[in-house]
């Protein structure tokens, strides 16, 4: 994350858990198969950019064992220090703006970090900077544009609120920087910068507790910004939230696009 009054979802606001508890759910099965494929193991050195919540960094922490090093990096580590211990390491950073908290790292990942980030490219080759020659980047990040809706069978009012909704959010999102189509560009981008051995895949729930729970918490959490913005009402808001809470809906996310490569 940068630090700018640009990113709408801030670490310190109470739903922040609940969304990190969500994306753990959805995604960290994902990114560890990833990590598994690409060798991490003990003694390995890596950086988390962005980490947020604690579920990548400790997982990273087993696998490195005593003898490796988590760096782990957020604007707000708030919910990091007071989890983490060694061999993770959690440092206040900004990968946009800052140089990278070490070099010689056999493995850098950040999800869902780029795509809020104004300065991507710097924040892209401090990324690749900070790695050991062979060493490998993890990059995963969505692209809303490429699927926009929260509930793509839109066949009843329901739906056409929750997709409204999304809407407003996405508008939020693109009017603080954010690039909606990022996700789709990270294997160009990593070969651009020089990085081998590149691939990419993509991830896209479409319906389970956690994405209605990431749902919840994400509307809560940008509600006020949403009414102040005259893209809904209290009352559209009260009206989804209760749709959701109902269980009825199919609740997708964006894709979510991991792409890889190595250093030469």
């Amino acid at each position: 994350m940068t630090r700018s009054d640009g990113y709408l979802l801030d670490n310190r606001q109470a739903e922040a858990g609940e969304r990190f508890d969500a994306f753990a759910s959805l995604f960290d099965p994902t990114t560890f198969r990833h990590v598994e494929a690409l060798g991490i193991g003990p003694g390995m050195r890596c950086w988390e950019v962005g980490a947020g919540g604690t579920s990548v960094v400790s997982w990273l922490a087993e696998k490195v064992g005593s003898d490796g090093r988590i760096v782990a990096t957020d604007l707000d580590t708030s919910l990091l220090t007071a989890a983490v211990r060694p061999p993770v390491e959690a440092r206040v950073h900004d990968v946009g703006t800052e140089e990278p908290p070490g070099e010689g790292f056999d493995l850098v990942h950040a999800r869902l970090v780029l795509v809020h980030v104004p300065d991507r490219a710097r924040a892209l080759q401090s990324m690749i900077k900070a790695l050991r020659p062979g060493g490998w980047l993890l990059i995963e990040d969505a692209d809303p544009a490429l699927q926009p809706l929260i509930c793509p069978d839109e066949h009843g009012p329901e739906q056409q609120l929750a997709n409204r909704l999304r809407h407003g959010f996405r508008k939020l999102l693109a009017d603080r920087g954010a690039d909606l189509s990022y996700g789709r560009k990270l294997p160009r981008l990593l070969r651009e910068a020089g990085l081998r051995d590149v691939e990419a895949d993509a991830y896209f729930p479409m319906t389970s507790p956690a994405c209605a729970a990431l749902e919840a918490a994400t509307v809560r959490q940008i509600r006020d910004r949403l009414v102040d913005a005259g893209l809904a009402t209290d009352e559209d808001v009260d009206r989804h939230l209760a749709n959701v809470e109902a269980g009825g809906m199919d609740l997708a996310t964006a894709p979510m696009i991991s792409a890889w490569g190595r250093k030469a």
